[in-house]
């Protein structure tokens, strides 16, 4: 399966207005595709187009709240309106609570499963038509390490992220059966400084945080655009990411007494946040239309992914280990 190169695309990147897909919109305006960017945030997407046109590429916005499927059909007319087609369909949009399962409403919960599961399945659902029309394309779904992993104080969240790891296994591989070329990648990042725990609905009685090590959105805004034109089955985003998901296949019960031990107090912040604080849970909120969050002086580089976008560095890497092991351990006798 060959994909264009981003250069030619027309790139649809859901869940735009702040965070990865700000920053993945961005990138792939400065690699010149056209894109149309969506989100719940009006203002959001505006100051985006309007960064966007500033180095004199081309974007559109459409609101849109992804628990509608008629919203969503919207973007994607939208997509075909203006540009006449849609090559990559790139979907990020995503809420957080932070409460024990206890505390959590059936309201809330399912509030969460509409906007992060039904959210994507209702882009999938609108663009898959308009990519087989186009004889080939992406599908790139970005979840989370709670894909495979879920985490305390976060029981709907990885719900939901658990779902989309399932409808997108199913999904591929009856694409595959019928010899559609179209790609579908899951990404699953690892702790990332976005505006989204600044937003989160918290009733843990202060600000949220992602599980340190905590990593920038350009990194995984690299993987969205390296799956955009190499296809990829899944990309696991930030080496403590890579660390958990391969913990979770060997010792799940050893990570279960970890996280039970640690991944309460690793979540939270010092930072008082009452339950009553604005959230976007249901609504969009002002004030955080940016890539980056609150954690900057905190995050760190990830090693890994660089390898994983550049298989012959990742291979010449483990070449040299060999190469190494054998130099130090001598050759293996017959």
């Amino acid at each position: 399966m060959q994909l264009k190169p981003i250069d030619q695309q027309v790139v649809v990147v859901v869940g735009a207005s702040s965070g990865i897909g700000r920053e993945t919109a961005l990138k792939f305006a400065k690699r010149g595709a056209k894109v149309v960017v969506a989100a719940r945030s009006q203002a959001g997407l505006d100051s985006l187009v309007d960064e966007i046109k500033s180095f004199v590429c081309d974007a559109v916005a459409i609101a849109a709240d992804v628990s509608d499927f008629k919203q969503v059909q919207a973007i994607a007319n939208k997509a075909i309106d203006v540009y006449g087609r849609i090559d990559t369909w790139v979907h990020l949009a995503a809420v957080s609570l932070y409460a024990t399962f206890e505390d959590t409403t059936p309201e809330e919960f399912k509030r969460v499963i509409d906007v992060n599961l039904m959210g994507q399945v209702h882009g999938a659902m609108a663009a898959l038509p308009h990519l087989k029309r186009e004889g080939r394309g992406a599908l790139i779904h970005i979840s989370s390490v709670e894909a495979k992993r879920g985490f305390p104080l976060q029981s709907a969240y990885a719900a939901s992220k658990h779902g989309i790891n399932g409808f997108v296994e199913a999904l591929r591989v009856e694409l595959m059966h019928e010899k559609a070329p179209i790609s579908v990648t899951e990404i699953m990042p690892a702790s990332i400084n976005t505006p989204l725990f600044s937003k989160a609905r918290t009733k843990i009685g202060v600000m949220p945080q992602g599980a340190p090590p905590i990593y920038e959105p350009s990194i995984v805004a690299d993987a969205i655009l390296y799956a955009a034109e190499h296809p990829t089955r899944d990309i696991v985003v930030g080496d403590a990411g890579k660390i958990i998901v391969t913990a979770q296949k060997i010792a799940p019960q050893l990570l279960d007494s970890f996280l039970a031990m640690s991944g309460f107090e690793a979540q939270k912040t010092k930072e008082p946040k009452s339950e009553d604080a604005p959230d976007n849970l249901y609504q969009p909120i002002s004030g955080y239309d940016t890539v980056s969050g609150e954690f900057r002086l905190r995050t760190q580089p990830s090693y890994s992914d660089c390898l994983d976008q550049n298989p012959q560095l990742k291979w010449g890497a483990l070449a040299g280990l060999a190469l190494g092991a054998i130099a130090l351990f001598g050759m293996p006798k017959s």
